[in-house]
């Protein structure tokens, strides 16, 4: 009878790990993943973002949100949403393919588009990583 409970409880023990280790491991995956630079840029050379600021003149043009994402589980992919007031202007995915990870999109700003923007930066399941703010002036 000992060895029956005993066999039992293994059983039992077996079964539960499979269940609960992948979901705790999606989990801390998920939890480290962040934005280790956020950017607002005028350009994007060599990787890295050049003319970064908070406020940008219409005549810009165009402009680049610049993200460096680390802890990120391989391949997973972002999203940047580009913001003008409260209205969403452009949802843009991008792929991460490796843990540390720099990637960007651009959004040409239109001349009667003056005022406060952001861009939310998303993670996989839809979560907001970082919001970047920004205005465009005349």
């Amino acid at each position: 009878m000992k060895k029956l409970h005993c066999l039992l409880f293994l059983l039992v023990a077996l079964m539960t790990i499979p269940l609960v280790q992948p979901g705790t491991m999606s989990a801390q995956q998920a939890a480290s993943m962040q934005v280790a630079v956020g950017a607002i840029c005028r350009d994007v050379v060599d990787r890295a973002p050049i003319e970064v600021g908070s406020s940008f003149d219409v005549s810009a043009g165009k402009l680049y949100c610049f993200t460096k994402i680390t802890g990120a589980p391989s391949p997973t992919q972002i999203t940047h949403v580009w913001y003008f007031g409260d209205s969403e202007r452009a949802r843009v995915k991008l792929a991460v393919n490796a843990a540390t990870w720099r990637t960007w999109s651009s959004k040409i700003i239109q001349a009667q588009e003056i005022g406060p923007w952001h861009v939310d930066v998303l993670g996989p399941a839809g979560e907001v990583l970082q919001t970047l703010d920004f205005a465009i002036t005349q």
